[in-house]
């Protein structure tokens, strides 16, 4: 799956999110729809610096009477309001900073810790923190993290985001090459690795994604945040039982 190529710029991830983590954390779940949010800072959020996309999902989710559940060994320590009477599903699997050698080291841990297998990923900037020279490295990483997932469940559904690009600012001549590159990399895998039970799919993030959406470089702000959100949900809202 992945943009190596955008690692460039995404390493203005490498902050500490406010994140605390454990083994065991949750129960095993009983939903029909257990969902698990992977990925790096645009997964963790850092509130009130910059946003997550999973609250702002997590509403659209309630407000449509969909059963679900967000796992993760994460879960952060924002102040979220309450929604529809329910408090805010913190699970997640993001991790400021983290690579995607950094995630296929330890997602068979955090998948032992978990307590329920998810039925469905969503796979945020996939090697956007890793460093440009490391690019086909990064899509062995990505290929193998998705072996693994689908290994511990056949049937799983896998998003992949053709990710939100940078601030305008940072797209240089250099950056757009390999972002473009990138692009069509996260494609290509996504078609190779589906298969007859484990579909891999793709959602552009990219398209329409403006600076109007970013709090600094590369995070969201709460209209970003709203905007991946949104992408997020009208591709769940056809597939949730």
């Amino acid at each position: 799956m992945l943009i190596a190529s955008i690692l460039f710029f995404f390493k203005a991830c490498s902050k500490d999110d406010d994140s605390v983590s454990g083994s065991n954390i949750n129960p095993p779940s009983t939903s029909a729809n257990i969902i698990l949010p992977l990925g790096a800072s645009r997964v963790a959020g850092a509130r009130p610096e910059y946003e997550s996309y999973r609250y702002e999902l997590w509403k659209l989710l309630v407000d449509s009477g969909l059963d679900f559940d967000f796992v993760g060994t994460e879960t952060d320590n924002a102040s979220y309001p309450d929604f529809n009477g329910l408090s805010f599903d913190r699970d997640h699997e993001g991790r400021g900073g983290i690579t995607s050698s950094g995630i296929l080291a330890e997602l068979d841990i955090w998948l032992n810790d978990l307590g329920s297998i998810p039925d469905i990923v969503l796979f945020s900037s996939p090697g956007g923190n890793d460093g440009i020279d490391a690019y086909q490295q990064t899509l062995v990483n990505i290929n193998a993290i998705i072996d693994l997932l689908q290994q511990r469940n056949p049937n799983i559904i896998i998003y992949l985001e053709l990710p939100a690009p940078p601030m305008s600012s940072e797209q240089t001549p250099e950056f757009l090459d390999f972002y473009n590159q990138a692009l069509m990399d996260i494609a290509l895998i996504a078609e190779q690795q589906s298969t007859p039970t484990s579909n891999v799919l793709t959602i552009d993030m990219a398209t329409g994604f403006t600076d109007a959406f970013l709090a600094d470089d590369v995070h969201y702000n709460e209209a970003g945040a709203m905007f991946i959100s949104k992408r997020y949900f009208e591709a769940l809202n056809t597939i949730l039982q």
